[in-house]
Parts: C-alpha cells; structure tokens; sequence
C-alpha cells in the first residue's frame, strides 16, 4: 500500500486483503498505515498458504525501495488503487 503521494510503502500480509485494506482505508487499526495515510494497494500477490505468504513478505520487505518500485511498475505501472478489482 502506498500514501497519495506514493512516498510511502507498506508490505503487509493477510488472509482477506478487500477486509484488511478496507479497514486500512478507514484508519480502523493503529499503526504505520493510519500514521502515513496509506490508503491505496498498488500491489499484491496471492498464496495458496500462510508459511509462503509469510515467506513472501519478509523477502519483499527486505527489498530496497527501488526493488519494490520495480515490482509494483510491472503489476500496476499507473499504480492505481486495485482495492476497487478486489
């Protein structure tokens, strides 16, 4: 997820994203994302289990910046709010 200005990424995971990225939006939770306004998913993947889901995110949070900017280009180069696909 990603703030209005795209300054900001947050690499999260979940087993229902339209849930959690709603409660995002909303501020419902305390934490990074209500603290930068991260309010649009610019990026996603989907797993058929939590242990590669998990593995998943700690590699993409280990990524520099650039790397995430790399990946999220190739999915979503507009970097549009794919909340409204989910």
């Amino acid at each position: 997820m990603t703030n209005q200005r795209k300054t900001v990424l947050y690499t999260g995971v979940t087993n229902n994203l339209s849930k959690r990225v709603e409660q995002h939006k909303k501020k419902v939770v305390k934490g990074f994302t209500k603290r930068y306004n991260l309010e649009r998913l610019v990026y996603f993947e989907t797993f058929d289990d939590g242990y590669t889901a998990i593995t998943r995110e700690k590699q993409i949070k280990a990524f520099s910046r650039q790397k995430k900017v790399e990946i999220i280009n190739k999915m979503n180069q507009e970097w549009s709010d794919l909340s409204e696909r989910l």
